[in-house]
């Protein structure tokens, strides 16, 4: 049989992880009968609590955990810098885990973390299009979460995003006044917040400026550049665009990949722009236009959230956000008459 953790005993009970942890520390906040049910499912299961992780948690491990979908995006790349100049200050370290945008990797990585070995998460997730429920009770882990980019809207801890809808709204409008007329919008997952949100942005300015939405112009793409090359050459050849807004960078690479087999120019036949922190974007062939997000900012304001609520003694839960505004930074790729 596989080893019974404190979450499993929870779910088989039908109760709160919390719940649980009170009928082992034997306190007077516990009925007296659901106190007996938990030992004796426990002593049925052969479960132990583990108090090591308990004192773990007292003493404080000194250790942020950050979790994100992955480590080949110069953005979260970025985000992880900012953790650590912040979490370095205040005498913490960090532990980085990567999820691959894989759901129970997530959930494997909070629950693997609520036996002490880190005094607090900063994350951005994973799940958002799947069933997340296992957060509805977040004190139950036993240390503080902080959301950050990619968030759950219905969690009850703090989040910290950036202006996606206006950066998307502007980047829009900006390629529409340098004549764009068939703007494409390239992105990874539309039920992601990230690209629901700048997906709107990019709706709003066409229909602001009558200009109709076709469908066939919004493009799901992944995470592959082999399978995106495929997928934006064939959108190009039937759909003719003369402008794209890539909803992250990769997607802006794979672009100028095909653009280039294709024999396309750039701006004359197509304009491009795109979400992107890459700091070289200046040096791509031409300039690349991005919308630049606050990545270094989003990590020290995530991790000093994170210090607040671990210096709490009667931490609360909230749904406080905090939204970091992005730049765009106009270069040649997107400007009419650049050429």
């Amino acid at each position: 049989m596989a080893k019974i953790d404190i979450h499993t005993l929870a779910e088989v009970l039908n109760i709160s992880t919390s719940t649980v942890s009170r009928a082992f520390r034997n306190t007077n906040d516990i009925n007296p009968e659901t106190r007996k049910r938990i030992l004796e499912k426990a002593a049925e299961l052969n479960y132990q609590p583990n108090h090591y992780a308990s004192n773990l948690r007292e003493q404080k491990s000194k250790t942020i955990a950050v979790i994100i979908p992955e480590l080949a995006n110069n953005y979260f790349s970025q985000i992880i810098q900012g953790v650590e100049k912040v979490a370095k200050t205040a005498g913490y370290h960090i532990l980085i885990f990567v999820t691959d945008d894989d759901i129970q990797k997530e959930r494997e990585f909070m629950r693997s973390l609520s036996n002490g070995r880190v005094d607090g998460v900063v994350m951005s997730a994973s799940g958002e299009a799947t069933d997340h429920s296992y957060l509805n009770n977040i004190e139950s882990f036993g240390f503080p979460l902080i959301l950050f980019d990619r968030i759950y809207e219905e969690v009850g801890v703090p989040k910290i995003i950036t202006d996606d809808y206006n950066s998307s709204y502007h980047a829009t409008q900006h390629l529409i006044d340098n004549g764009c007329e068939r703007i494409a919008y390239l992105v990874v997952n539309k039920e992601q917040s990230i690209g629901k949100t700048r997906m709107q942005g990019y709706v709003d300015a066409l229909k602001k400026n009558r200009i109709p939405i076709r469908k066939r112009l919004i493009v799901d793409c992944t995470n592959s550049y082999e399978e995106n090359a495929v997928i934006i050459e064939h959108m190009i050849e039937v759909n003719h665009p003369d402008g794209i807004l890539a909803s992250v960078e990769r997607l802006a690479f794979s672009t100028y990949q095909v653009c280039q087999s294709m024999k396309l120019q750039i701006p004359q036949d197509i304009k491009i722009a795109a979400f992107s922190s890459l700091e070289i974007a200046s040096l791509l062939n031409p300039p690349l236009t991005t919308i630049k997000q606050p990545a270094i900012k989003i990590g020290e304001k995530a991790a000093s959230l994170l210090l607040e609520k671990l210096a709490d003694e009667n931490p609360k839960q909230t749904h406080q956000e905090f939204v970091l505004e992005s730049e765009l930074m106009i270069r040649d790729s997107s400007l009419k008459g650049s050429y």
